[in-house]
């Protein structure tokens, strides 16, 4: 039996899984769940090999069909858990190993460094589903929110998984883990205090929020180790910002970035690693204008401790733009071509030769206009090895 997940940008690697291990089982099963049996249910209806598709979220209905997957129809609505409290912890031997070449590296069952911070690696939820109604995220129409799951169990488990197989960092892979902060300051008051170690964390935020509760952001940074903020910043034009639904602003934006900013210097003064963002940027977004686009690299221009993450808008299905794009036949995407492949065209009408001419630098000049002699001598304009999956 084949359980996955799959979201629309897995859906080519989903169903070439689902072909193979039919192929090696003919008489197996295969069950997938996840964002895209959920907004896109008839993609997967027509791949043979699959024999049940879960709309929404499964946690109270995996175990039945699981054991009796005869006795449901071949596309089903799961059935979510009220809070994640009710989840039972995660028994990672369960997961597949990797392969032999990448044994040595990977630390099984915990995960390899990606990056943010030092293997091993472990991977955790502490929030499902982000509250927020962008207009480029599917997640919203995927399953409702749910309950949080309680702070002691988070750092339980955390403390389990480094005496049995070591932690040297964390993911929180909540989709918005700057959120409820009653929440927040449970942790600050915890995470130091109970865990074995204060592991640095990476995690998501949002910069109105962060302009919101400044003094949590400022305590989470400095007493809990988050030392990698994630921000959809996505944009450093208020036209653009609006289009896409988010709520924040240009002034958000820069709060966040100053703030971080600061801390950065002063943890530097002190001789500590300073807290970095994972600045989420996007680019190529319909009706953006050169200068929506100069604005945005601006901004990342301003953030003195960034790892930049930079894509081209991409129209899913089960988001409000990706539904108008797709409806007016100006998506370029299709089942055949759903990935995350970062130099792809994604939308008819967006000039892409410009975007790559500003991430190769070649529009600094009107980019740095406006910027201080500063901010201009500290970032170069070549932003292309930051180009990565939509």
């Amino acid at each position: 039996m084949l359980l996955m997940n799959i979201r629309s940008y897995t859906y080519p690697v989903g169903r070439k899984a689902a072909q193979i291990f039919k192929e090696v089982n003919p008489d197996s099963t295969i069950i997938v769940g996840g964002m895209h049996a959920t907004v896109a249910p008839d993609e997967l209806l027509e791949i043979p090999e699959i024999d049940h598709v879960v709309q929404g979220a499964g946690e109270e209905i995996i175990l039945d069909i699981v054991q009796n997957p005869e006795k449901f129809e071949r596309l089903t609505v799961g059935v979510g858990a009220k809070s994640m409290a009710d989840w039972p912890q995660i028994d990672r031997t369960l997961w597949p190993q990797p392969h032999r070449r990448l044994r040595k590296n990977f630390h099984y069952p915990m995960e390899p460094e990606c990056g943010w911070g030092p293997a091993p690696v472990a991977t955790i939820l502490t929030s499902r589903v982000c509250p927020w109604q962008c207009a480029f995220c599917n997640e919203n129409s995927y399953i409702p929110n749910m309950g949080r799951r309680p702070v002691e169990m988070v750092i339980d488990e955390l403390n389990f998984l480094d005496r049995k197989y070591g932690v040297g960092s964390i993911v929180i892979h909540d989709s918005m883990f700057f959120q409820n902060p009653k929440w927040l300051e449970e942790w600050i008051e915890k995470y130091p205090r109970k865990a074995n170690k204060v592991w640095p964390y990476w995690a998501a935020g949002r910069s109105d929020t962060i302009r919101q509760w400044p003094d949590l952001f400022t305590a989470l940074v400095k007493e809990t180790n988050w030392d990698t903020v994630s921000i959809g910043f996505e944009s450093g034009s208020d036209r653009m910002l609006r289009l896409l639904n988010k709520e924040c602003t240009e002034e958000d934006n820069y709060f966040a970035i100053d703030l971080l900013n600061r801390l950065g210097e002063e943890f530097e003064r002190e001789g500590r690693k300073p807290p970095m963002f994972w600045a989420n940027i996007m680019l190529g977004i319909p009706g953006e204008t050169h200068e929506d686009a100069f604005k945005t690299i601006r901004m990342l221009k301003s953030m003195k401790y960034v790892y930049p993450s930079i894509s081209y808008y991409a129209p899913y299905p089960g988001s409000a733009l990706g539904y108008q794009l797709i409806a007016e036949g100006k998506s370029l995407m299709s089942k055949e071509n759903y990935h995350r492949f970062p130099g792809d065209e994604k939308v008819k009408g967006v000039d892409y030769a410009f975007y790559r001419d500003l991430l190769a630098g070649k529009y600094d000049a009107e980019v740095n206009a406006g910027l201080d002699d500063y901010q201009a001598q500290q970032k170069s304009g070549i932003f292309e090895e930051a180009l990565i999956k939509a």
